[in-house]
């Protein structure tokens, strides 16, 4: 079928959106007409050339729709559905199999390989054999239509605002994820998290919700520190104006007990750290820096860093949670979110690159919004 998507043709140059041809679905596949995709930071990335993802390719991975057509093996799913799209695994290696499909381990190639497991590709300009990447995290949902499968396809209620629910499939999901899970913060336990984008602001309201007792937000946006506080944070710091170890310590007295690290900045890591309490631990989602050293004296007392992928997040599991805590009024997303229209892709991103948005969505203005 023919399709429009956004194509990431060259490093760090504006998207083309151009028509091309979609296969229809395999028997494990699920056609998603798109309604609504969120941008995140690893778009960006990827089509800055700063990952694995090759060019050209759709990217997008933050996809929200309605099932168009299921492959002949999926029994899940049906033509109607409404549905949040997640990260792509196989299924099949130890991880996936013992509940860990964030860490499977053919998560570069189910991802970031611009392919299918297999290597196959269901994307070609029209016409022509000629191919572009797509299945980026198993979806590319920077079109009007992806193929996904039942395993990062995730059914969600009807009576839940579509148009909002895709960045519950990456950014958001992993920042509640590494606060309910990988971290599993007690009630009345202290949190600093550094740097309050998506993910941060994922862990802060999930942080809230639980009923952490401390929450420190610090970033250099005062905006964004503003809206932390308004959404559930005890306290702020402002990273360009203050030590943030040595703030985080006077606002508890001993340390913190855990810090998520959102920033990948190399002088970051060391600051989280040192504003550990004895036994604290250090989360880090952004893929940390390579320049990035910790002394091992630094690590006595029990403090440990550890990477964390997607909140240690199982999405059929956990995005219906958060879409429950959302509704309950718990998780307000409405307030991250800027709306764009899709053909505006590029003011997205460099909206996003300055920090004037948390979380920009694009409007797929062609998708089906059939019930």
């Amino acid at each position: 079928m023919r399709i429009q998507a956004a194509v990431a043709e060259e490093p760090s140059q504006p998207f083309v959106i151009e028509e091309l041809e979609l296969d229809e679905p395999r028997a494990d596949e699920v056609l998603v007409s798109l309604v609504a995709v969120g941008v995140c930071q690893t778009d960006a990335h990827a089509r800055n050339g700063q990952t694995p993802a090759p060019l050209p390719i759709v990217l997008g991975h933050e996809g929200a729709g309605i099932v168009e057509r299921v492959g002949t093996g999926v029994t899940d799913l049906q033509p109607g559905d409404h549905v949040v799209l997640s990260y792509q695994s196989c299924g099949q290696c130890r991880q996936c199999l013992s509940g860990h499909p964030a860490y499977c381990a053919q998560a570069m190639a189910a991802n970031f390989s611009g392919a299918r497991i297999d290597g196959t590709r269901g994307l070609r300009r029209t016409g022509t054999s000629d191919g572009v990447h797509g299945h980026f995290f198993g979806q590319s949902s920077f079109a009007t239509h992806a193929l996904t499968t039942q395993r990062n396809t995730v059914k969600v209620p009807k009576d839940a605002p579509l148009e909002l629910l895709g960045p519950l499939g990456c950014g958001l999901q992993t920042g509640a994820g590494t606060v309910l899970n990988s971290f599993q913060v007690p009630q009345g336990a202290t949190l600093a998290i550094l740097g309050v984008g998506a993910v941060g602001f994922g862990a802060l309201m999930a942080a809230s919700a639980a009923g952490v007792g401390t929450i420190i937000a610090v970033d250099v946006n005062q905006r964004r520190l503003a809206l932390a506080e308004e959404l559930g944070a005890t306290h702020v710091v402002n990273a360009s104006q203050s030590n943030v170890a040595a703030e985080i310590k006077r606002i508890t007295g001993s340390g913190v007990d855990y810090v998520l690290d959102t920033t990948g900045r190399a002088d970051m890591l060391e600051q989280a750290v040192d504003a550990l309490a004895s036994m604290g631990q250090v989360g880090l989602v952004a893929g940390g820096n390579r320049d990035a050293t910790v002394p091992a004296a630094k690590l006595a007392l029990g403090k440990s860093v550890r990477g964390i992928v997607q909140g240690d997040s199982s999405p059929q599991l956990f995005i219906p949670k958060l879409i429950e805590l959302y509704q309950s009024g718990r998780f307000p997303i409405d307030r991250l979110v800027r709306f764009y229209d899709f053909d505006d892709i590029d003011a997205a991103f460099a909206d996003a690159a300055r920090g004037d948005v948390v979380k920009p969505v694009l409007r797929i203005a062609d998708a089906g919004r059939q019930e």
